[in-house]
């Protein structure tokens, strides 16, 4: 008899992601393995469809931006200068110390350098997906048993994620 997929249970999942236009996001197919229950590993949308259901199940859905990676935020686009990044500096670097502008130091985001100039760089602390309706594609390999520390593990570092 196979498992259900519940709150304490490691799931492997296949996953195809694009846009809302089909257009994919990421090469082809991509495996992830996570706790279910909440821990923070995938969207709470992906979770909801996958409740229930055992290895071998498929399912295609669409989550708004509210419901994947939030709405894009305009206010947290900032220009910084340039003085105090690093000379390698290159598009996608991220920064959770932002040099000389130490206000957005550990405010929970990761601001990525979208373009720069000698001068001024450009910072987006919105996540790469902010902004978008995503359609998945997911396909449940194998769904396991966790032991009593490996939820106790994730537990913990969901916390620490949230903090």
């Amino acid at each position: 008899m196979s498992l259900s997929i519940t709150a304490g249970r490691w799931v492997t999942l296949r996953y195809r992601i694009s846009d809302a236009q089909g257009e994919p996001i990421e090469p082809g197919e991509r495996e992830l393995t996570y706790l279910h229950g909440g821990y923070g590993a995938v969207l709470a949308g992906i979770e909801r469809a996958l409740e229930g259901h055992a290895a071998g199940h498929s399912a295609a859905l669409q989550l708004e931006p509210e419901d994947a990676f939030g709405d894009y935020d305009a206010s947290l686009v900032y220009l910084a200068p340039r003085a105090g990044f690093p000379d390698d500096l290159e598009e996608g670097m991220g920064f959770q110390k932002v040099p000389g502008m130490p206000e957005l130091d550990d405010d929970g985001h990761v601001y990525i350098a979208t373009e720069f100039t000698e001068d001024t760089v450009v910072l987006d602390g919105n996540h790469p997906l902010a902004g978008l309706a995503l359609r998945f594609e997911l396909r449940v390999i194998s769904v396991g048993e966790a032991s009593e520390e490996d939820i106790e593990r994730e537990r913990r570092l969901a916390e620490d994620e949230a903090d």
